[in-house]
């Protein structure tokens, strides 16, 4: 059980400020409430206000208040902290209000279980839903929480856990001054989320924040960035730090090569599995996951078979390179996740004959680097507020392109386009771009795909 009574115990004032009211924002309320802590919320969204009330919190603008009597002011992942931050940052600022988030919360009434914490640009979800698959499937109880959706103050505590294994964004490790996972998986770092972190170093020192205290770190060192990254931690010492890569052999680390995975021990290289015939982790980008999984499990003490045979049988997420439909020659692929180039880059590399789906709201690089996948892809049909750039762009790299302004219209003429073609084919949702244009998350998005390709095959 959380320990609530040691948490006020500490607390000087019993009140605590919220801001920022989606669902984490509201699983705190409902959790601070119940435990009688006094909660006064703000968010800019009279519904979410209405929502934040009916839990049990005070509704009050805290960037027009004094915080000088709150204990915590604990704040949404999504307002922006450290990089021209929200005036209610600067508020608590001034009043030496603790800023913090939800983990850091779960973390202050003492989590009783053992943490796995993953991040990266990209895999973050399919690693963390992979590490919990594998940790259940060897015999322990596992749960995951964090940025893959469910926030961690919604767990059930009743049953005891063997681990809680935690997706970890930038936002959020800006957000745990004192918490560290015991065991810490960095997959990559690539550019992205610029705007809310100011710069390429900022972004890469949110990242470093998992990486610090003690316990285990299972670095994948084969971006500069990452690299840089475990030479300085691994000199400090803090923590045990185990190199992997996917495409180089590494000393004193593990590696891919040829599709199997060896261990590198005092010069000498042990082959230990062969990860080529997994049917949810296609794509050479997947060994990334499934090697710090792997690593990661070694250290906790599973069983190297038993984690094999789990990887087998691991179902895959429903918006990441997710099978929709396979029917005829035309397979349906979700990836809805695939919000920046490098994501959509891991899909497109994974197929053939693609029918592509592209656009949104752009990040910052656009779909730079992409044009290397043109001869995988027959035509690209592209949506959004992204739609005339994106076309500018591939028009100039020699890709056939149809502008076609919705994902519902997009998913037609991709549909009708694939039925005419003589060979097996994918229709391949990678759309490189943030959904806020369109939807309302990525995953909305992605249900939205499959609610087309539902109607269409029907057909």
């Amino acid at each position: 059980m959380l320990d609530w009574n040691g948490f006020k115990n500490t607390l000087q004032h019993n009140q605590v400020a919220v801001f920022g009211l989606g669902k984490s924002g509201l699983s705190t309320i409902k959790a601070l409430v119940e435990n009688e802590i006094t909660v006064v919320a703000w968010d800019d969204d009279p519904e979410k206000q209405e929502q934040a009330n009916k839990l049990g919190a005070d509704i009050k603008d805290l960037t027009k208040i004094g915080l000088s009597n709150f204990d915590y002011l604990i704040l949404s992942p999504g307002v922006p902290y450290t990089f021209n931050p929200h005036p209610v940052v600067d508020n608590a600022h001034q009043y030496e209000c603790a800023i913090i988030g939800d983990v850091e919360l779960l973390h202050l009434l003492k989590i009783p279980t053992q943490t796995i914490g993953i991040t990266g640009t990209n895999g973050k979800s399919t690693s963390t839903a992979l590490m919990t698959h594998i940790l259940n499937e060897c015999g322990l109880k596992a749960k995951e929480a964090g940025n893959i959706g469910i926030p961690v103050l919604d767990l059930e505590w009743k049953d005891k856990l063997d681990f809680l294994v935690l997706e970890l964004s930038s936002y959020q490790l800006d957000l745990t001054p004192s918490f560290r996972p015991d065991y810490s998986i960095l997959l990559n770092i690539s550019p992205d989320h610029l705007d809310r972190h100011g710069s390429m170093k900022a972004y890469v020192e949110s990242k470093s924040i998992i990486l610090d205290g003690t316990g285990v770190g299972v670095v994948d060192i084969d971006d500069d960035f990452a690299q840089v990254l475990f030479d300085k931690f691994f000199l400090e010492g803090k923590r045990k730090y185990i190199p992997v890569s996917v495409f180089h052999e590494v000393p004193e680390g593990f590696f891919v090569k040829n599709d199997n995975l060896y261990q590198n021990h005092l010069g000498e290289n042990q082959e230990l599995a062969n990860l080529s015939d997994l049917p949810s982790l296609k794509g050479h980008h997947n060994y990334q996951n499934i090697v710090c999984c792997i690593v990661t499990g070694l250290q906790i003490g599973l069983d190297l078979n038993q984690m094999v045979e789990a990887l087998k049988t691991f179902p895959g997420l429903p918006h990441r390179q997710f099978v929709v439909s396979s029917q005829s020659q035309i397979t349906f692929i979700n990836d809805s996740k695939a919000t920046n180039a490098e994501a959509a880059a891991k899909a497109l590399s994974s197929y053939e004959n693609i029918y592509w789906i592209a656009g949104g709201r752009a990040k910052e690089n656009g779909l730079q680097g992409l044009e290397i996948f043109k001869d995988k892809v027959i035509k690209t049909f592209l949506i959004g507020e992204a739609e005339e750039n994106f076309a500018q762009f591939l028009l100039k790299n020699n890709f056939e392109v149809m502008i076609c302004h919705d994902l519902e219209n997009a998913t037609k003429q991709a549909y009708e386009s694939a039925k005419n073609d003589n060979n097996p084919s994918t229709i391949l949702l990678s759309p490189a771009c943030a959904s806020w244009d369109q939807f309302s998350s990525f995953e909305e998005r992605g249900d939205a795909f499959t609610s087309y390709v539902q109607e269409l095959v029907k057909v």
